[in-house]
């Protein structure tokens, strides 16, 4: 049997659903991608929705590329895509806090 040389080192995957959350412990080798390690891990056959090409990722906050090289302890989060638009959802809620203090103000 041949001696492996690489190095391997552990990193976590993250992932949560409203109802539920996961966090992977893995083992990859170094030089190992985002990417790479999400498919070895096979959180992809647990939570059939991710789709690597649509939901976005990032490396403990800060978003990353799938070609991003992880290090040892990286914790790789795979993000849901939002149900609705940010800005939308403040302009909303602005509109609906005048008229609640139009509306309350009035004697």
């Amino acid at each position: 049997m041949t001696e492996h040389k690489s190095k391997s080192m552990v990193i976590e995957i993250a992932y949560a659903r409203p109802s539920e959350q996961v966090i992977l412990e893995v083992e990859v080798e170094e030089g190992a991608t985002v990417k790479g390690a999400i498919e070895q891990s096979g959180i992809l056959y647990q939570f059939q929705e991710i789709d690597l090409e649509k939901n976005k990722m990032g490396v403990f906050g800060k978003g990353v590329r799938l070609d991003h090289l992880l290090r040892e302890r990286d914790r790789i989060e795979i993000y849901r895509p939002l149900i609705a638009d940010p800005k939308e959802v403040r302009r909303q809620r602005a509109a609906a806090g005048k008229r609640m203090k139009k509306g309350g103000g009035e004697v």
